[in-house]
């Protein structure tokens, strides 16, 4: 049983210092109409706080399991602005998508750094540097399991959210001095959730 107000269309999102936000999330079992309607709530949520990608921990359920919105990377015209990885060409026509379990199968030597934020996280943006590109195997609501090369912002979006079932916050791995700028923020946020004790483990 999934616990979470089922009277809602959408939930409240839990805030940097709630502790289920660094809990290890539990794998996907039982796939049936209830874990349906709680992807339908997540997607709405994810909507409304205007996200691309929201992870059950951030709701308060302790499952692995993501939504996503990742449009294709096109210009105004909606030409291509580059070729498509095969993650991209096979998932984004598909959006919105509910992953069940995913998970990184490899990353790319090569990375970039680009300012990340989070619907956990309100307001606040901070660079963060992470691999170009991975391969992120999982299985879509429908039953079709992938595992699939990934780049662009569908493969930062796939880290960020893998990030969330692992217990790990995108600030955590902001480097200095980006950090040391972003702390007041992250402060703010922290005082404001009521999580007096909490200090942000940094992982880099």
């Amino acid at each position: 049983m999934i616990n979470y107000p089922k009277n809602r269309k959408t939930l409240p999102m839990r805030i940097l210092g709630d502790g289920v936000l660094h809990s290890v999330t539990k794998e996907v079992t039982v796939e049936d109409d209830e874990l349906r309607k709680f992807a339908e709530v997540m997607i709405e949520t994810m909507y409304e706080k205007d996200g691309v990608g929201l992870a059950a921990p951030q709701v308060g359920v302790s499952l692995k399991m993501i939504t996503l919105h990742v449009d294709l990377p096109v210009d105004e015209d909606g030409n291509l602005l580059r070729p498509l990885s095969p993650g991209e060409a096979v998932l984004c026509p598909k959006m919105p998508i509910t992953v069940l379990n995913p998970r990184i199968v490899s990353f790319s030597e090569m990375k970039e750094t680009k300012e990340e934020g989070c619907l956990s996280v309100p307001k606040v943006y901070a660079p963060v540097e992470r691999p170009v590109n991975v391969v992120v195997a999982g299985k879509l609501l429908d039953g079709e399991e992938f595992c699939l090369e990934c780049t662009g912002l569908l493969a930062r979006a796939f880290q960020h959210e893998i990030d969330h079932l692992d217990g790990i916050v995108f600030v955590q791995k902001v480097k200095d001095p980006d950090f040391e700028k972003a702390l007041p923020g992250f402060k703010k946020i922290i005082k404001k959730s009521g999580a007096k004790n909490y200090q942000i483990k940094r992982l880099v």
